[in-house]
């Protein structure tokens, strides 16, 4: 199933948390600012996680709004 057929389907906010932390890990490679990267960096720690579970959670959220 694709992220789109679980729009068109109607899925709930929780389906579609759920649907997007699972499957494999794949490499990502992105450039943004330093300065993003450090407050970001800095949010993470904040909130006890590191950078890359912050990004996740901040993707996975947003996604999951838009349904």
């Amino acid at each position: 199933m694709k992220y789109s057929e679980l729009l068109q389907n109607g899925a709930t906010p929780t389906e579609i948390q759920a649907f997007l932390a699972e499957g494999e890990t794949a490499p990502v490679t992105m450039r943004i600012p330093s300065n993003l990267r450090d407050a970001a960096k800095e949010a993470a720690t904040l909130s006890g996680m590191n950078f890359t579970s912050f990004v996740k959670l901040c993707i996975i959220e947003k996604l999951s709004k838009q349904g």
